[in-house]
């Protein structure tokens, strides 16, 4: 009963953080090898992507009710989302990361310096396209963000945040409801490779997707109440983190 409190409690907040700007998993990951430190990794990426799965669903669901979603453009965006993450799934299995596990605190730390010294970016929603030229960029985007999911995965969420509002010029508001789709496509994608390799937990998995169904829920209303501002922090809080977490990680290798 403590495990599934501590990880049902993880899953709450990760939904909560994941359905305003992404990176749950640098919640719920950690806390799951924390509580199970004997388990098969796979194991526990798999119960982890079957609990975030149906938060980042919901979190597009009620976005999409208070936010406009441009479908044409991103509709496609999540088909070669979902398409990227099987690829890199398939690649890692034949290349290890070690090389990006090294770079992506540099990359992280150019996406955080970039924000911060560019205050207006993200503020106001101006998309720089529209029609095939946006369903393209879009899509692009994707592609190489969902293929990094599948081959590594961490930031996945902030890095469809940024990559929206610096080359779609949404705010970051709109931003983060874009990103809840694709991510939910990613997240789907991987879902089912760990379920056919056997990886997954259902008894934890289904109640971690109640939990981060709420914290989703939660998430989304804050985020949809406080506007873009709100979620420019949250961003800038959560890459922050993820610099320190994959550094400390890169250093141990």
């Amino acid at each position: 009963m403590l495990e599934f409190a501590v990880v049902t409690l993880a899953s709450l907040f990760a939904g909560f953080v994941d359905a305003i700007v992404g990176g749950g998993g640098l919640i719920l990951i950690p806390a799951m090898f924390g509580v199970f430190p004997n388990a098969a990794p796979a194991t526990l990426f798999g119960t982890n992507k079957g609990a975030a799965v149906w938060g980042t669903a919901w979190a597009t669901v009620q976005f999409a009710r208070r936010v406009e979603m441009v479908w044409s453009a991103l509709l496609p965006a999540a088909a070669a989302a979902l398409a990227g993450s099987a690829l890199g799934a398939w690649t890692v299995t034949m290349v290890p990361p070690t090389g990006l596990r090294k770079a992506l605190p540099f990359i992280l730390l150019a996406v955080f310096v970039y924000t911060l010294v560019k205050k207006d970016m993200g503020r106001e929603h101006r998309r720089r396209f529209s029609g095939r030229t946006e369903a393209a960029v879009a899509s692009l985007i994707g592609f190489v963000i969902g293929f990094y999911d599948g081959f590594f995965g961490p930031g996945t969420g902030s890095f469809f945040v940024f990559l929206f509002v610096r080359l779609l010029g949404y705010d970051f508001l709109h931003a983060s409801a874009s990103a809840k789709l694709l991510n939910t496509a990613t997240n789907f994608s991987a879902l089912l490779l760990f379920i056919a390799k056997g990886h997954i937990w259902w008894h934890f998995a289904l109640v971690m997707a109640v939990a981060n169904v709420v914290g989703s829920l939660l998430g989304t209303r804050l985020a949809l109440k406080h506007g873009a501002g709100f979620v420019r922090v949250i961003f800038m809080a959560v890459v922050g983190a993820l610099i320190l977490k994959t550094g400390y990680d890169a250093l141990k290798l």
